[in-house]
């Protein structure tokens, strides 16, 4: 790709509201930038938060959203048009197919730019099936198959759902979300209790969560089944880190041997500090966490869904239970637990495989090169 080049990304959150897409995004425009590529943030505006700033080399801008969420959307869509006038980027690059996508093919025209379109979720609350529930859904889906220059999807199981709805294959481009292995790493041989005693956790057996607390996760399933867990491991504890809308019922449900830490900034030092990460969501696309602890060296345990059974290979670098099933859940964690021999082949070679298939330079790698066949007509 060119020096210069210019890429506008549209996402509606972006750190400091924390969530997987952000998390994503934020990272690669990072990437990006210092790659030489100039790289501006289009957003919408969070309370208390500043309407223009550069974060790690990266101009963000943060549009008003006032009113209901139609409103809010509309308001999106026309200040974004406006301001992507200005800029006049080379490439658009929306992530979710919804108010940003819209925004981004209302704008194409005006710039005459290719639009790239990530979607971040699959399954029943995914960006596709929620697109296909909306108002006007169907007239938004055929504008998408009809002006949407390439997709990124991020997991199998994305790109079948955008082929179920019409989206041919050679649109479609296999990009899995990418992971700072340099700043999530392995603690050192034998650093674990000396990191636990910094953080303030006890030096004993863990088990962590990261991620949002929201129904998708099922993290009250983890913790129904953990008084079974400390029945048969007493020394196993669990870590939640995170909030969301259901963090007041889970801690009013949460039991001895669980401590919920809130919404962390960084998550790496826990990541280091635990033995094994679980992720019992119910759906998801390619969860950020997910990579985060492999790349930490952790051993995963997560259910088999979304791009989880396209990055963890059960009984090789990870391990895989089906969605659901709580049984299942609860001797998969036990398991892992009691075999330390396990958990540190896991964990290499989970971080072998960040390392080689989703560190940033491979991953924004490939990225460049999509946005260079779209400018060269490829």
């Amino acid at each position: 790709m060119r020096g210069g080049v210019r890429v506008a990304m549209l996402i509606n959150g972006y750190p400091p509201r924390l969530g997987g897409a952000e998390q994503q995004v934020a990272a690669m425009s990072a990437w990006l930038h210092r790659q030489g590529v100039q790289v501006t943030v289009v957003t919408r505006r969070m309370p208390g938060v500043a309407r223009f700033e550069v974060v790690d080399g990266v101009p963000v801008h943060r549009l008003p959203v006032p009113g209901p969420k139609p409103v809010a959307s509309l308001s999106y869509t026309l200040a974004a048009m406006r301001l992507l006038r200005r800029l006049r980027p080379d490439i658009l690059h929306a992530h979710e197919l919804f108010s940003t996508a819209t925004s981004a093919l209302a704008a194409k025209p005006l710039v005459r730019a290719p639009v790239v379109a990530t979607a971040h979720r699959s399954g029943a609350d995914g960006d596709v099936q929620r697109l296909r529930r909306k108002l006007f859904g169907r007239t938004r889906i055929a504008a998408l198959r009809r002006q949407v220059d390439a997709f990124v999807c991020i997991s199998r199981e994305i790109e079948a759902e955008l082929a179920g709805i019409g989206i041919a294959p050679a649109r479609c481009h296999h990009i899995p979300n990418a992971v700072d292995t340099e700043h999530f790493k392995p603690v050192p041989d034998g650093g674990k209790p000396e990191l636990r005693a910094r953080l303030g956790l006890p030096d004993q057996l863990t088990a962590i969560f990261t991620g949002r607390l929201a129904p998708e996760k099922r993290v009250e399933q983890l913790l129904a089944i953990w008084p079974a867990v400390r029945a048969k491991c007493p020394e196993a504890r669990l870590l939640i880190l995170g909030s969301g809308p259901q963090q007041p019922a889970l801690e009013r449900m949460a039991g001895a041997g669980v401590s919920f830490l809130g919404r962390i900034a960084d998550v790496a030092p826990y990541l280091r500090a635990a033995d094994v990460f679980i992720l019992p969501s119910a759906a998801e696309g390619l969860s950020v966490a997910l990579l985060e602890a492999m790349a930490s060296g952790l051993a995963v345990l997560v259910t088999d869904v979304g791009g989880g059974r396209d990055v963890v290979r059960p009984a090789d670098n990870g391990w895989l239970v089906p969605p659901e099933d709580p049984p299942a859940l609860q001797a998969a964690v036990l398991r892992l637990l009691g075999d330390a021999a396990l958990r540190a082949s896991l964990g290499s070679r989970a971080r072998q495989d960040m390392e080689r298939a989703h560190a940033l330079p491979v991953i924004g790698g490939q990225l460049v090169a999509l946005y260079d066949r779209l400018l060269n007509g490829g």
